[in-house]
């Protein structure tokens, strides 16, 4: 039986001619990736280790982001300790303010990842690095040590699911709403410990910020990673971005799947994710009148430049509604200045919108954005739990930049189809 594009990756860092799903192996990794929330507990169990060298000072990185720029002193605290021990470790890639990004936005901007890698981090986000063919996954701060110390880490391989996308999507529909639709069909379990692989000829017509949006989510679907087929907007993207050998790795005629999924890209319509779960999916049409009180577009979901300019497209000439608050966070720097020289910035500040500098605030109810009892937000972050972005009685609804621009200038859960209906 052949192989997955997960599979084949898994078996060349282990050192194996094959693996096959349940399979427990050891794995070379590429890059080892840390926040400022789970790096601390990383470094004491680092210590306890009893060494005082990482495997290799190239291969890892520490991005304080979550809570950063720091919302008290306990943040201070924590991200001083994880300055002083790169420092001493002399790890190159610590990205702090003026330098940071949202770690899952930075790392593929700055050509730390790319194809054919294995990169493990202390986040469940790390998937999102799937979109440019490499095995990505989150996992936890002991992992992380053992990573950072032995340049190791150990997996069980994972079963497959096929999504072969058709067709091209429609007007207002984003890869965040492929997405999210799909979790609204299987489920936040449906691809529990499977890697979620997508290909077909539909992938041309999603552009590298649809598949990082995608591949960021597959996690909510339960899965241990989302890959893409590699393609010429995914070379491209490398060479634009990357100096790292990098390898591409294709699944075999005879891979096995446990289940395989035809997404027909133009069927599916702007979709939302009312709380408190991403698989409670309303399309548009359904979305009921729900009033806001904020509305969040930012994040390592949707806080790319494509985003911003979803955003803008429907902001530009209109008024954020007056019980609204909108926050528009770009996701790094570079993203932040490119949106500024586009003059996109000017859009929304005529808005009415606030913008803020990188930073994962809002999205786990950190700072910058926290939601008071009852209150409603539309973010185009990737988790709506109870009490996710503030209060455990305030509500979240998951969308994509365009449905979350509209519904900041209409107060309510809305669609940009209905602005233009106005």
């Amino acid at each position: 039986m052949g192989m997955t594009m997960t599979q084949k990756i898994l078996a060349s860092h282990a050192g194996l001619e094959s693996v096959k799903a349940g399979q427990l192996i050891m794995a070379d990794v590429d890059m080892v990736l840390g926040n400022d929330i789970t790096t601390p507990v990383a470094v004491k169990e680092f210590r306890k280790l009893g060494i005082n060298k990482v495997f290799d000072e190239k291969k890892i990185a520490i991005v304080p982001d979550h809570f950063c720029p720091n919302k008290d002193i306990k943040s201070a605290e924590q991200v001083k300790f994880i300055r002083e021990f790169s420092k001493e470790m002399k790890i190159e890639n610590f990205f702090e303010v003026g330098q940071m990004g949202i770690e899952h936005a930075l790392l593929p901007e700055k050509g730390l990842v790319t194809a054919g890698n294995v990169v493990i981090g202390a986040d469940s986000h790390t998937c999102t690095y799937g979109a440019l063919g490499a095995f990505s996954t989150g996992v936890g701060s002991t992992d992380m040590a053992c990573g950072m110390a032995t340049g190791k880490a150990w997996f069980k391989v994972p079963e497959a699911m096929k999504f072969e996308l058709v067709g091209k999507p429609g007007r207002w529909v984003s890869g965040k709403d492929v997405i999210l639709h799909i979790i609204g069909m299987i489920g936040v379990d449906g691809a529990l410990y499977r890697s979620m692989e997508f290909v077909g000829e539909g992938l041309k017509n999603l552009s590298m910020d649809d598949r990082f949006s995608m591949a960021n989510m597959a996690i909510e679907a339960g899965g241990k990673n989302g890959i893409f087929e590699v393609d010429e907007k995914t070379l491209a993207y490398i060479d634009e971005h990357s100096t790292k050998e990098f390898k591409v790795y294709k699944a075999d005629p005879d891979a096995e799947y446990e289940q395989t999924f035809v997404i027909e890209l133009n069927k599916i319509k702007p979709t939302v994710s009312f709380p408190h779960l991403p698989d409670n999916t309303r399309e548009e049409g359904d979305f009921g009148d729900v009033p806001i009180d904020q509305v969040v577009i930012g994040s390592c979901t949707n806080g790319r430049i494509e985003d911003m300019r979803m955003a803008a497209e429907v902001l530009k000439g209109r008024k954020v509604h007056e019980n609204v608050r909108c926050i528009i966070f770009p996701a790094t720097q570079k993203i932040w200045r490119q949106a500024m020289n586009e003059g996109l910035f000017d859009i929304f500040i005529e808005a009415g919108a606030a913008i803020s500098t990188p930073t994962c605030g809002p999205c786990l109810g950190g700072h910058m954005g926290i939601l008071a009892k009852g209150e409603r937000a539309v973010a185009t972050t990737n988790r709506n739990f109870v009490g996710r972005m503030g209060h455990p009685e305030s509500e979240v609804y998951l969308s994509g930049p365009y449905v979350a621009a509209a519904s900041a200038v209409t107060g309510k859960i809305s669609s940009p189809a209905e602005l233009q209906e106005v």
